[in-house]
């Protein structure tokens, strides 16, 4: 699993215990992201934050210090996996700036597919950047003196956005929670024992602060939480966008304890393992996880197939997502660290490896190699999800089309180029009827290359910076 996303987003206002909260909710949310993290507060008046690279642990390592510098009633935090812009402290989010209206941090998870275009713009008129990321097109975009003197000035700023974002915007007085038309990115309301109101964009935070999940916000949709509690407003209308939410959450980013587009994600991950066996049975001795993210719909393969469920990979909990590693090399390190073949589970037996996704194939390609060099009989790959052809621009940092293994491959060269027995994929159809929402509710686009929202240059994480850009010249001109 060669995949890269994403980041994960906490917010809370009017709560004694913001900064802890903020800071324990950051952690259930580390799967999102572990380049970086950060924690910005109000004390009413100004703003103060710290970020850092790595962990959320390692970030606050002077522990209660830190914390306690930060200490106030008003919190947001960020963890962060580059989507856009290089791995770098300048790029930690949440950014805080200072314009005509005063302080704003804000914290993002998705991609812009515009911001290099409104980049040139307002570096054309003189503007001067400080990051590299996309999120900061959007502060410079609120600081524009006719976008203040709007009625509702960051609702005119959201329009002007394309592309997939969740966003929080911390300003002295309140919090802003916004989420694009589409809806792509979970973003969720919670509220705590005490009543203090909180957003997340997984429920998993609402529960290691003991909250209470109350609604997702809507697509297009801004949430106000302020001393007058919460309130609500559209920037665009509701109801007139079809929502394109990305079922790859559900398929791998999402924590399996989470709820997000309205169902529970270990739950429908085993409705998939289910459909897979269905579509894709075989004889076998016993089904193994690639653990985590392929746990749930093993379960669920081995419970509709009849075929006993094992561990077969025991994975260490101290090696993190290998998604997060850059480059290749270490990504295969990870792996060799992260998951160790149980050889008495599959020595000698008929196995079947279920997994959540295959990108590039070369991460997946070391497991089935080390399932046979541990004595396995006949290994059958089965993923439930289809065959990944197209790249991500919504915040999904997949590799270039041409690394894709599916992209030019048949079935049949790709059953060879990992090794394997046989090889099923789930179908998109048969994906989408185990979901609940209707079908063109989710986004699709990295398995048909149908972008809902139009991709007219390929944008990646290296936009923002000029002299990375003519790497992917090539890429461009295929779309």
């Amino acid at each position: 699993m060669d995949k890269k996303e994403n980041c994960g987003l906490f917010g809370i206002f009017g709560d004694a215990e913001a900064v802890q909260k903020t800071f324990f909710a950051l952690h259930s949310l580390q799967h999102r992201g572990q380049e970086s993290a950060g924690i910005a507060t109000s004390n009413g008046s100004s703003i103060s934050c710290h970020t850092g690279m790595g962990h959320v642990s390692r970030v606050f390592r002077s522990g209660r210090n830190t914390l306690d510098q930060l200490k106030s009633s008003i919190a947001i935090g960020h963890v962060r996996y580059s989507t856009t812009g290089s791995r770098n402290l300048a790029n930690a989010q949440p950014l805080l700036s200072e314009y005509s209206r005063g302080q704003v941090a804000v914290a993002h998870n998705g991609n812009l597919i515009n911001a290099s275009l409104l980049r040139d713009e307002y570096e054309a008129y003189g503007h001067i950047f400080k990051t590299t990321n996309d999120t900061e097109i959007i502060i410079h975009l609120l600081a524009k003196p006719s976008h203040v003197a709007k009625p509702d000035p960051l609702g005119h700023v959201l329009n002007h956005l394309q592309g997939a974002y969740s966003l929080l915007f911390l300003f002295p007085d309140r919090i802003e929670a916004a989420r694009d038309p589409y809806g792509i990115r979970p973003l969720c309301i919670g509220k705590t024992k005490e009543g203090t109101y909180c957003v997340a964009s997984e429920t998993c935070a609402f529960a290691t602060i003991e909250a209470e999940y109350i609604r997702d916000i809507a697509p297009g949709e801004i949430v106000t939480l302020s001393e007058q509690g919460l309130s609500s407003r559209y920037f665009v209308k509701p109801g007139s966008i079809t929502p394109a939410h990305c079922i790859f959450e559900h398929v791998y980013f999402a924590k399996q304890s989470s709820s997000i587009f309205g169902e529970n994600v270990h739950e429908l991950r085993k409705r998939f393992g289910a459909q897979i066996a269905r579509e894709h049975p075989v004889k076998a001795d016993v089904v193994i996880p690639v653990p985590d993210s392929g746990t749930s719909a093993a379960i669920g393969y081995s419970q509709e197939s009849g075929i006993p469920f094992d561990m077969g990979f025991i994975r260490s909990h101290y090696v993190g997502r290998t998604f997060i590693s850059p480059e290749q090399n270490l990504r295969d390190l990870a792996v060799k660290l992260k998951l160790a073949v149980v050889a008495e589970v599959v020595k000698g037996k008929r196995v079947v490896v279920v997994d959540d996704s295959i990108v590039r194939g070369t991460t997946t390609r070391g497991k089935i190699n080390a399932l046979r060099q541990a004595g396995a009989k006949e290994i059958h790959m089965r993923v439930s999800c289809p065959p990944v052809k197209f790249p991500c621009f919504y915040g999904v940092d997949f590799p270039t089309r041409q690394e894709l293994l599916a992209s030019e491959r048949d079935m049949q060269q790709i059953k060879e180029f990992l090794d394997v027995d046989s090889i099923g994929y789930i179908s998109l159809e048969g994906m989408l009827s185990c979901a609940s929402l209707p079908k063109d509710h989710y986004c699709t686009a990295c398995w048909t290359g149908n972008y809902r929202i139009p991709v007219q240059t390929v944008v990646n994480k290296f936009t923002m910076e000029r002299y990375q850009m003519q790497l992917f010249d090539d890429e461009s001109a295929q779309l």
